[in-house]
């Protein structure tokens, strides 16, 4: 079963304060697997990988735009989030997830991966190794890919994996990104996500160099189609996605408080209570 709890637009700050309260009862096995689905106030984010030269604004002009910034604990480099992108935070238990390939694609698109896998790893006890029962990092990352290219594709927008990169990107040319991935595992729960960019101000990322990549733009849903997107409507198409791809069934939950209680409801807003980050222990595995 995988919990859906909507948040609505979230600083950064509080979002990871969120996250990490939930990451928490996960690792405590207080609640299952759980979706957190939001939008965040302008933010420019640094992931482990991150330089800060590609960071292209002077504080001054992200101030001047109400531009955030923040370090945080995901692998990747430099990205933008901000109202109108939909950010998923799947905070799943990897150890619960049979491993079952989707395709061919993902089967050749994993082999790939593993021979650059050991560059973004830090723990040896993540390896992917040919008689995995349960998914991997590298698995988990080519399914939250699945998850996104199929989501596109509900909405006329043919989408694809690029071999050694991240992500979600367009089909017809020239070739852009229309979802980051950045993620943090530690004792196999995952943290951070995506972020699948629908009606959103491409503008802002001309204020850093996205993901550290030059040589592709960066699109939306709203740019591809020629109009505005119910993103309601997306974030439907997530979360049935997700339980296709992750095979599992789909709750839509109200709030965190209500997920402990298994109490099902309309998700509406965040809980109060929030978290502190805390450091990352040794065990952790960063995937952009």
């Amino acid at each position: 079963m995988i919990s859906v709890v909507q948040l609505g637009q979230l600083n950064y700050a509080e979002g990871l304060r969120l996250q990490q309260k939930v990451v928490d009862l996960r690792k405590n096995g207080d609640i299952g697997d759980v979706l957190l689905l939001l939008e965040h106030s302008p933010a420019i984010t640094l992931g482990r990988n991150a330089k800060a030269a590609h960071v292209l604004a002077s504080p001054k002009v992200l101030a001047a735009r109400g531009v955030e910034v923040f370090e945080c604990d995901r692998g990747g480099d430099v990205t933008f989030h901000g109202p109108g992108q939909i950010v998923g935070y799947p905070i799943f238990d990897l150890r619960a997830h049979e491993l079952v390939p989707l395709d061919a694609e993902l089967r050749l698109q994993r082999s790939a991966d593993r021979s650059v896998r050991a560059a973004s790893v830090r723990a040896a006890s993540f390896s992917a190794t040919p008689d995995r029962k349960t998914l991997g990092a590298v698995d988990y990352v080519r399914r939250l890919e699945e998850v996104l290219i199929r989501t596109c594709g509900d909405f006329g927008i043919p989408a694809k994996r690029v071999v050694g990169l991240t992500g979600a990107w367009t089909e017809t040319a020239p070739e852009s990104k229309i979802a980051a991935i950045g993620v943090h595992i530690s004792r196999s729960v995952t943290s951070h996500g995506f972020a699948l960019n629908v009606n959103n101000d491409l503008s802002f990322f001309s204020l850093i160099v996205p993901c550290g990549i030059t040589a592709k733009p960066v699109t939306s849903m709203r740019t591809e189609l020629g109009r505005e997107v119910d993103v309601d409507a997306v974030a439907q198409a997530l979360v049935r996605n997700f339980g296709a791809v992750f095979r599992q069934q789909v709750l839509w939950v109200d709030s965190i408080d209500a997920l402990i209680g298994q109490t099902v409801g309309v998700p509406m807003r965040a809980p109060k209570e929030l978290r502190q980050v805390h450091d990352a222990p040794a065990d952790d595995l960063f995937l952009a």
